[in-house]
């Protein structure tokens, strides 16, 4: 299962780093918006501003902190990909498992392992949807031979004439009289 619309490895690993930046910046300010709101004195005008301060305060640390984690999957999926020399779901559930563990480092060997299970686990759901997704969507692009076409033509004509006349039979095994 190969990725036609990606860049090449070491230009992916900046890709990823700046959309997870925009993610994380966009997801941060909506979050930090409405907590700052919510936190801020009462007073429509002091909500909005204290709302606009926690964005400034916080979005930008939230986006860096997604940045970090993008740059560090790319970099550990790159890897996989030059080692292994092929690219598939494995290489995901790999890299997010590792990076995981990697980012719990500095909190010790049990929050190290747990959080490469998650993260290998969400990856591993992440895959696993977009491998069904592909599969359900790729019945419709899916060829017609021209007997199933012909199959469906009169599937639907006889629902046509169905439509319009309720009381008409198929007379198809015996000739009236």
């Amino acid at each position: 299962m190969e990725e036609y619309s990606r860049e090449p490895c070491p230009f992916r690993i900046i890709e990823d780093c700046g959309g997870a930046f925009t993610m994380g910046a966009l997801g941060g300010a909506a979050f930090q918006a409405i907590k700052g709101f919510r936190n801020a004195p009462c007073g429509l005008n002091r909500r909005l501003r204290g709302g606009f301060a926690a964005v400034r305060a916080r979005s930008g640390l939230v986006g860096g902190n997604f940045a970090v984690w993008g740059a560090c999957f790319s970099a550990i999926d790159c890897t996989l990909v030059y080692c292994r020399r092929k690219e598939d779901p494995w290489n995901a559930i790999i890299s997010g498992a590792a990076t995981g563990g990697i980012l719990a480092a500095r909190t010790g060997l049990t929050s190290m392992l747990s959080s490469a299970v998650v993260g290998g686990i969400l990856l591993a759901l992440i895959e696993g949807v977009g491998i069904a997704v592909s599969h359900y969507s790729a019945d419709s692009y899916r060829q017609v031979s021209p007997v199933e076409r012909q199959a469906i033509y009169k599937h639907q004509h006889l629902q046509q004439h169905s439509r319009f006349s309720p009381f008409s039979t198929d007379y198809t095994e015996a000739n009236p009289p």
